[in-house]
């Protein structure tokens, strides 16, 4: 376990966990010890985890002075951690309370963040209220639940000024959004993981200055992303897009189904969306409710290319060819819902993969641009030209099923092995579909008024003939044949190139 001295001597603990651009994290509670918060669902596997004991908690040694354990103070033991660490930036996350602390390390330290990241985060160094009313409000929300009686009553004594132990006990489902047995095990954890004397002082009596807080936030010059839990009372979503509209580069997401722990909760949905935002060539969207992460290549002056990637693919896929469309376009690539960077919502079509490709065009502002998909990509790139033919400017189908009606019906599917990088009811919904396909499809593909290209790979599992008749369908359509199987822009980039540019592309 490393430790360091602080500036005033005390020495203070933080444990590592995994590997990556470092993450300094700050527990809450406040001053709970950081092992609750774990490898934060499995965060982990992304970055290289620092997770700071403050002062008087878990395995930090506790100051002299007791008043050092003010928030406003504690702000000097991050700068020492990151001085320790010789980092010259730093991404740092901030849980619950210990968002106050990151929010005044910002205030003070701003040259030294990359970016911020605040969890759950405790509106209260910002001035925006948590009322009752808030509280009560999510509560409602968990009224189909089978402790919802107790822990509501629970909830009343509390605010009528009883909080006992027994009642706060009884109220702490409504922190978590599960309140399963990893959840019971992590609530019995905190008492005994909470230093309760330094916590009553984290918090200046005489209260903290906000209007400087708001005013140097509001200049704050770095990305910030603001994750609340949807059934968190503290905040709730609405409080904490107030404090996301705050910064100059905010980012707000709500994380469905989660409380003030949205890593125990989903763990999945939250690494998703902290790794998306931390790194810094993955942007996202929010279309249609749907967080959709992309990455991005290029002038963003130069005329545009949409990459969409077949099933269980992700946008990383089309790194090799991105780059090289770089030198003469902008060059977006996607994950699709239940994919990648992406929300994993559950639910899946080919019609819902036309509606991101759709939505993201209009968020950012894309008409015109070439669309080139790939498999299940190229099914929704066809359905979106089909749907709306002056939207796109040019349209490239790489080895799509055809959407023809099968000989055989496909064997049901059987999930692999092992964690995988899409939602698995991805592959039973879209193979339902290709099964027993829509024959509106085929019909309206002679709607489609772009210049389309169609690839298909000479070794593909794809009958090449249909391809063709695709092609044959969509009017001026062309196609190509090359040597390569299914994942035609893997396994020959360079023949794939060379057609893009036979059609104008590249």
């Amino acid at each position: 376990m490393p430790t360091f001295r602080t500036y005033d001597g005390t020495e203070l603990a933080y444990h590592l966990a995994g590997e990556g651009r470092p993450l300094i994290c700050l527990p809450g509670g406040p001053m709970r010890a950081a092992r609750y918060l774990g490898d934060l669902g499995g965060l982990s596997r992304a970055h290289r985890l620092i997770l700071l004991d403050l002062r008087g908690t878990g395995d930090s040694a506790s100051p002299d002075d007791p008043s050092t354990y003010r928030c406003d103070r504690l702000v000097d033991d991050v700068e020492a951690l990151r001085a320790h660490l010789g980092l010259e930036r730093v991404d740092l996350l901030g849980h619950s309370a210990s968002a106050s602390l990151a929010a005044l390390y910002a205030v003070r330290y701003p040259q030294r963040l990359r970016t911020l990241t605040l969890v759950a985060p405790s509106t209260r160094a910002t001035g925006i209220p948590a009322t009752d009313q808030d509280r009560r409000h999510a509560s409602e929300l968990r009224g189909h639940e089978p402790w919802y009686a107790e822990a509501s009553a629970a909830l009343e004594e509390i605010r009528a000024g009883r909080a006992t132990a027994g009642a706060r006990a009884a109220a702490l489902p409504f922190t978590y959004g599960r309140w399963d047995a990893a959840a019971r095990a992590h609530a019995a954890e905190a008492a005994a993981q909470t230093n309760s004397e330094a916590g009553a002082l984290y918090y200046p009596q005489d209260g903290l200055d906000t209007a400087t807080v708001i005013t140097a936030l509001r200049e704050l010059p770095v990305p910030v992303l603001v994750l609340a839990g949807e059934y968190d009372g503290g905040p709730t979503p609405d409080r904490a897009a107030e404090m996301a509209a705050l910064f100059p580069y905010g980012e707000l997401v709500v994380q469905r189904g989660a409380g003030h722990y949205p890593w125990l909760d989903d763990p999945g949905s939250f690494v998703r969306t902290v790794t998306a935002f931390l790194d810094p060539g993955v942007s996202s969207v929010l279309a249609g409710g749907i967080r959709l992460a992309y990455r991005f290549w290029g002038d963003p002056a130069a005329p545009p290319v949409v990459l969409a990637h077949g099933r269980g693919g992700s946008s990383g896929d089309w790194t090799r060819i991105a780059e090289q469309l770089a030198a003469r376009h902008r060059v977006y690539a996607l994950d699709f819902r239940g994919h990648g960077l992406s929300d994993w919502p559950g639910r899946y079509s080919f019609e819902l993969f036309r509606d991101d490709l759709h939505a993201f065009l209009e968020v950012r502002n894309l008409p015109g641009a070439v669309l080139i998909g790939h498999s299940m990509g190229g099914v929704a790139a066809l359905l979106l030209a089909a749907q709306h033919p002056g939207l796109i400017g040019g349209l490239v189908i790489e080895d799509a099923p055809p959407l023809l009606p099968l000989d055989t019906p496909r064997s049901p599917a059987r999930r692999p092995a092992g964690e995988l990088g899409f939602d698995w009811p991805v592959v039973p919904c879209t193979e339902a579909q290709l099964s027993d396909p829509d024959p509106a499809v085929w019909e309206r593909l002679g709607e489609i008024t772009a210049p389309a290209l169609v690839v298909g790979g000479a070794r593909s599992h794809i009958d090449q003939q249909q391809l063709a008749r695709m092609a044959r369908r969509i009017p001026g359509g062309q196609y190509v044949s090359v040597d390569a199987g299914h994942l035609v822009h893997g396994d020959n980039p360079d023949a794939f190139l060379a057609a893009l540019r036979d059609f104008g592309v590249g």
